[in-house]
């Protein structure tokens, strides 16, 4: 399997140009406009990427590992991100988090969000509070259902919760591809603000039903595995990006695929998790220049599957 520095590594030489150094997308990503989109129950707006943490900050409380965590969110706040998202399905993070925040300059810019995980009203509001006590958070921006779990439940929970200011925003999950059928029906039936669910270039199954349905209904979409699980990095090992990345402000393979999920007019946000400070340096940087449009996007997608 290729290692994300490989591709880096790889793609700062390809794209280094004598006497001009590298493309602004990996040297100077913050000169360029920054790229926001509005949810569409509010209208606020939220820069495009943002992070996960499913994996990464499921770690002890040490010492190198809280400076390591640290050092991930106070890259998203340096290059103007704000979503930071989280679960109780993802073990210490939530705790972890809840540490890295505690004292952290900055952290009123933060969107937070995170999910409800368990069956039964009762330990739904329980385990949500738990959540907002671990994370620090006084209110959090945005719960969501996690894998649809008990979710007829919870949702009436978190619309009481939404009324009463409690929560800001609601929303549901999904990583599975076989649940898209009933997620798209809350969707339709539903008051949800937000929406959860897997996208990239080498999956584009949402295409067809959730990312069409968003845009109608008036729903931001959260977009989480942009890299099916560094399935696209296999697939470009060792190969140059092609000319159009130029043109979208691209440095690096990580840009290119968060770029073309940007391109989707529906796409409201992306949580790329990381645990290397340098691999959340670099999907930042796609948080700023050009988005393709619909003919670059079938470009970038014949470009990929020509390798």
């Amino acid at each position: 399997m290729i290692r994300r520095r490989q591709a880096l590594k790889f793609a700062a030489g390809a794209l280094a140009t004598p006497g001009l150094g590298l493309w602004p997308g990996l040297t100077a990503a913050q000169d360029l406009p920054l790229i926001q989109r509005a949810i569409p129950s509010s209208g606020e707006l939220l820069p495009v990427i943002g992070m996960g943490t499913s994996r990464t900050f499921d770690k002890p409380k040490s010492p190198i590992a809280l400076l390591k965590l640290s050092t991930l969110v106070k890259t998203l706040l340096s290059q103007q991100g704000s979503v930071i998202d989280s679960s109780p399905m993802y073990g210490k993070a939530e705790a972890r988090v809840g540490d890295v925040l505690e004292g952290l300059e900055g952290r009123d810019k933060l969107f937070t969000a995170t999910k409800v995980w368990i069956e039964g009203k009762e330990a739904g509001i329980a385990q949500m509070e738990q959540s907002a006590r671990l994370m620090k958070v006084d209110k959090f921006d945005l719960i969501a259902i996690h894998n649809l779990k008990d979710w007829k439940t919870h949702i009436e929970t978190l619309k009481q919760w939404r009324e009463e200011g409690k929560v800001r925003y609601i929303g549901i999950t999904t990583s599975h591809g076989r649940d898209h059928d009933e997620f798209a029906n809350i969707m339709r039936n539903e008051p949800i603000d937000f929406a959860q669910f897997s996208y990239n270039i080498g999956n584009r199954l949402a295409e067809q039903t959730l990312l069409p349905l968003a845009a109608d209904k008036g729903i931001a979409t959260m977009i989480n595995r942009p890299f099916q699980k560094g399935e696209l990095f296999q697939k470009v090992r060792g190969e140059a990006l092609p000319g159009i990345a130029r043109d979208l402000d691209c440095s690096t393979w990580a840009q290119f695929f968060l770029k073309f999920i940007l391109g989707h007019p529906a796409t409201t946000c992306i949580i790329p998790a990381t645990s290397k400070a340098h691999h959340m340096s670099d999907n930042m940087a796609a948080n700023f220049g050009a988005v393709p449009d619909e003919e670059q996007r079938q470009e970038m997608i014949e470009e990929f599957e020509d390798l």
